[in-house]
């Protein structure tokens, strides 16, 4: 293992207690609206038990509240067990579209706390073979260094495309690059996961846009797997 895929390695331990942090925050606040509203039901029927009338609007009101956040919570937990499954395999087929919009989601509370909104550009389905988690470790790190150079809109967008040499990714929407990338990006952060995933990032101060340049599929053996299976 080279130093770079070592460091590739210890970047993707940090980004997944970053993301499994946030995930079971998100968790714990379904439970505490769950929580308050069961506490509430409790206390409707209590004061029924007193004699005072049923409030069956209250209660239906609560219900769906409650349906809501189990419903919010099921999503949660669904896009925590695919972020899990990315460490599966470290080289397969990937969905490029379906790896931004589950970034997306596993970003959105970080992403909210800076007021700021994700939005994904998919306009064709953008197919790859690529190590997933080195790829969602990738996209984090970059939109970890756009969201603080966001224009007035505050919305980052990520837009998905092919290339004649495989797949780009384009983080739009920045200002202020030039001097941000002169002092610290790509970091050897970045330059290790770009090496891992065979890729190169190019910035264009002009456009406001950071340009993440993909193959269009990458052997086991580069992707940081010394068995090469």
């Amino acid at each position: 293992m080279s130093l770079k895929q070592a460091m590739a390695g210890e970047c993707g331990l940090q980004f997944f207690g970053k993301m499994t942090a946030s995930i079971s925050h998100e968790i714990r606040n379904v439970l505490a609206v769950l929580n308050e509203n069961a506490g509430l039901m409790e206390d409707l029927l209590l004061m029924a038990e007193k004699g005072r009338p049923v409030d069956q609007e209250r209660l239906k009101a609560l219900a769906r509240s409650m349906g809501q956040q189990i419903h919010r919570g099921d999503g949660i937990v669904e896009n925590m067990n695919r972020f899990a499954h990315e460490v599966d395999q470290p080289v397969k087929q990937v969905d490029l579209n379906e790896a931004i919009g589950l970034l997306v989601a596993l970003s959105g509370r970080l992403a909210g706390m800076r007021g700021v909104t994700i939005e994904p550009v998919c306009e064709e389905e953008v197919l790859m073979t690529t190590n997933p988690f080195f790829l969602e470790n990738l996209l984090w790190c970059v939109v970890d260094f756009a969201m603080p150079l966001m224009g007035e809109a505050r919305v980052l967008k990520i837009i998905s495309e092919r290339s004649e040499t495989g797949v780009r990714i384009r983080v739009s929407g920045l200002e202020n690059l030039e001097q941000a990338v002169r002092d610290r990006f790509p970091s050897k952060r970045e330059q290790a996961l770009l090496e891992s995933l065979k890729a190169e990032c190019a910035v264009d101060v002009t456009a406001g846009e950071i340009v993440i340049s993909l193959p269009k599929k990458i052997d086991p053996v580069y992707s940081g797997d010394p068995t090469g299976e």
